[in-house]
């Protein structure tokens, strides 16, 4: 799967993740999305392809699955079957870490 690839590209290459929601149909075309129209549609319905794809092989396998989670460094990916299609949850993760303040009495 290539998914890490056509979003990070080369190591030297910055720039913005994709957030929001994608929804696909059965050929990974994207139907409706949410995300930051700077990111471009291929890339989306490539992530969407993939996605797919994972549920037609866990299926294939007899281990059909609902939804799949992908947890990144920096980018975590949620999906859901639909129907042949899919919706596609896109997070960035923050790279800081907060604290939080606690009250000791």
């Amino acid at each position: 799967m290539g998914i890490l690839k056509r979003l990070f590209g080369t190591p030297a290459t910055v720039q913005q993740l994709p957030a929001g929601t994608v929804t696909v149909d059965r050929q990974g075309q994207v139907v409706t999305s949410t995300v930051s129209s700077v990111i471009p549609v291929a890339l989306l319905e490539s992530v969407g392809r993939d996605v797919l794809e994972l549920f037609r092989e866990a299926r294939a396998a007899q281990s059909p699955l609902a939804e799949v989670s992908l947890h990144f460094v920096s980018l975590r990916i949620t999906a859901r079957e639909l129907r042949g299609g899919a919706i596609i949850f896109l997070f960035p993760q923050s790279a800081t870490f907060t604290t939080q303040k606690t009250a000791h009495p």
